[in-house]
């Protein structure tokens, strides 16, 4: 007779959590960073409008120059190699 709770999609998906555990311990967390996501006169869907260092949302909002701003932490982009536009390969 079966427990009921051992088998079935409860288990499977039990199965599925520690594979996706197993999985993510070798990927290395990527850093966060703060940015900044608003809206402007030219955009009205919210996109990104600077590093949260490097721009001021205050002075952004009371300028009037961005609205609906929403500070997030975001992975920080990495930099990968582009290859160059002479078809040489990236240094």
């Amino acid at each position: 007779m079966s427990k009921g709770y051992a088998e079935g999609s409860a288990l499977e998906e039990r199965l599925a959590d520690l594979e996706r555990s197993k999985r993510q311990k070798h990927q290395k967390d990527a850093p966060l960073r703060l940015a900044v996501f608003g809206s402007t006169a030219d955009d009205a869907e919210p996109h990104f409008l600077g590093w949260a260092d490097e721009v001021d949302a205050d002075d952004l909002f009371a300028s009037g120059d961005a609205y609906g701003i929403k500070l997030r932490r975001v992975p920080v982009p990495t930099r990968r190699a582009a290859p160059r536009r002479d078809g040489a390969a990236p240094r």
